[in-house]
């Protein structure tokens, strides 16, 4: 985990709410139609709605998020769909705590 890298990606309003929706899908997101439950994560078109952001903005703000650990993507034939990375999460938390 790279303390840096993380405080980087938060440092963005949207990738922050991002984090929050992804939290409580189910409050933040309608339903897929595809696949009845939110477990592999919530499809990057619904986000990308919720923003009301371009796609390529999007898809730069989750590559981030990606790459810094915060978010792991799945697979469902074209669609990619995005749940929060908790581990990571809570051990950012911590380190931040212990740390600063």
């Amino acid at each position: 985990m790279d303390i840096v890298e993380i405080s980087k990606v938060l440092s963005n309003e949207t990738r922050v709410n991002i984090l929050k929706w992804l939290k409580d899908p189910e409050s933040n997101f309608p339903p897929h139609q595809d696949i009845d439950h939110f477990d592999d994560g919530v499809c990057v078109g619904f986000i990308q709605d919720k923003t009301g952001l371009s796609q390529s903005t999007i898809s730069t703000y989750l590559t981030a998020m990606q790459n810094a650990d915060l978010i792991i993507p799945t697979r469902h034939g074209k669609w990619t769909y995005y749940r929060r990375n908790e581990k990571v999460i809570e051990a950012y938390i911590n380190t931040l705590s212990k740390e600063l």
